[in-house]
């Protein structure tokens, strides 16, 4: 019975990407006593690192999954001819732990060379995150040929570039772009792409194998240098201060830095003064909320992509009740894809609608007339009243038609409750208001824009 296998499966749903990729893959079931589990470890530093920082996930995992197990030891595996090694108690909460075994396996541990201690800074370059892929309209388009010019030049045009946004809004994908880029484009160039979190965890690692010598040869050697989600490092001081040496050693051989973060430098808490001042040295961009049309072509660009043809108005659907992520809008076409193919049923507005109802899950308890009179106001800068009078001039018409518009899209009330709700304007003059909105919207991308971030705001 290899329970080890199990718990690990368990555990890859529970630690992040990078803490389950450094610590725990690398551990293997080597024996099972009893109720005591022995799993052989690479080295001294991944069985102190997982008893300091997973002992209580991998009690409270093994408690889950009510396996018979009340102690994990830890050992170091050792080569053919050698002791088994040291054991690290790790009770997961049941025993006694910290239980050093003898034998020569200190002796016997097999030395990671630097590509096994840091083989994953280079494979995680995804294929499909490339520029011709990405999606460009007006929230990125500052973005996008900022990392254009660092891919056709870098070290040149900007040092460091700092993207920084919300998250799904394609900071990682102009990330591994400019990366992807940079090795088509020039051969026999060293580019380290990292996130921060993978940063932290390899100097921990090199720390406690007394191997900071390779980690700096490795970072500090590079021509390029990606780092994605740099806000992590924020409140870690010695994470921080091993950072700055490394910006400082790259910058001043003028190599390229380019860094992601979900908000600029100075709005990072806990980042000290001196690394934020060296992040704002080159040009800082940000990726904003797409809006309508970037959503609808990167709607088609997908769908082109999949080989599949998406109905005009499904896929006004999805681009109207979609958030501003580019993410959630990706999934909800892959589930749309998926449930057409396994159920083979064909994508209609209907189908969308009832596959993708989550989208819209609850909004309508959520969101009153007056919650979207007083957001439309106030978009305008007028008083909330000021839609409810019975003026008809166009500095109060127009902002009360799109306000009828999003109480008909995003309410259930009735055309005549709609009336009342704006000083009793008959359900006609609602009707026409809507029509006049919705034929507008064909043609004003400035109205597009504003109806969908008066969407997002009345939403949030």
């Amino acid at each position: 019975m290899n329970v080890w296998e199990e718990i690990k499966q368990a555990l890859a749903g529970r630690l992040s990407a990078d803490g389950f990729q450094n610590w725990i893959q690398p551990t293997q079931q080597e024996r099972v006593e009893g109720r005591v589990v022995w799993v052989g470890v690479p080295n001294t530093a991944t069985a102190e690192y997982i008893e300091l920082y997973y002992r209580e996930t991998v009690s409270h995992t093994i408690r889950d999954l009510r396996l018979p197990v009340d102690k994990v030891v830890y050992q170091l595996r050792a080569p053919a001819g050698h002791g088994n090694g040291g054991g690290y108690g790790n009770t997961g909460g049941y025993g006694n732990g910290n239980n050093y075994g003898n034998g020569h396996g200190r002796d016997a541990v097999p030395v990671a060379t630097e590509a096994e201690l840091f083989s994953n800074n280079h494979v995680h370059l995804n294929p499909k995150f490339t520029f011709d892929h990405f999606v460009v309209g007006s929230c990125n388009q500052f973005a996008h040929a900022a990392a254009q010019a660092v891919s056709t030049n870098p070290s040149k045009s900007y040092n460091p570039l700092f993207i920084y946004g919300g998250v799904g809004m394609g900071k990682t994908h102009l990330m591994h772009a400019i990366g992807r880029a940079l090795q088509d484009r020039f051969t026999g160039l060293r580019l380290v792409y990292t996130t921060s979190e993978r940063f932290m965890n390899q100097m921990v690692n090199c720390i406690k194998l007394d191997r900071m010598r390779e980690f700096h040869a490795h970072y500090r050697t590079a021509d390029i240098l990606l780092v994605d989600d740099i806000q992590i490092l924020g409140n870690k001081e010695r994470t921080q201060e091993e950072f700055f040496h490394t910006f400082n050693e790259l910058f001043d051989h003028q190599k390229q830095i380019v860094l992601s973060s979900d908000q600029p430098p100075k709005s990072t808490p806990g980042l000290v003064e001196r690394l934020r001042s060296r992040f704002e040295w080159g040009l800082i961009v940000d990726v904003q909320a797409p809006d309508l049309e970037t959503k609808m072509a990167i709607l088609d660009k997908k769908s082109e992509a999949d080989g599949i043809h998406l109905p005009e108005d499904v896929r006004i659907f999805i681009a109207t009740k979609t958030k501003s992520n580019v993410r959630e809008l990706e999934g909800a076409l892959v589930k749309l894809i998926a449930y057409s193919s396994v159920t083979g049923t064909p994508i209609t507005l209907d189908m969308a609608k009832q596959t993708l109802k989550y989208l819209t899950a609850g909004h309508e308890k959520r969101i009153t007339i007056d919650s979207i009179i007083r957001s439309v106001a106030e978009h305008w800068g007028m008083p909330h009243a000021s839609l409810k009078q019975k003026s008809n001039e166009r500095r109060i018409a127009y902002p009360r038609q799109v306000a009828m518009y999003l109480a008909k899209d995003l309410t259930q009330a009735s055309l005549p409750e709609i009336g009342r709700a704006f000083g009793g304007k008959h359900h006609t003059t609602v009707l026409h208001s809507i029509q006049k909105i919705e034929s507008l919207r064909q043609r004003d991308v400035d109205l597009n824009r504003t109806i969908q971030s008066l969407t997002d705001s009345i939403h949030g």
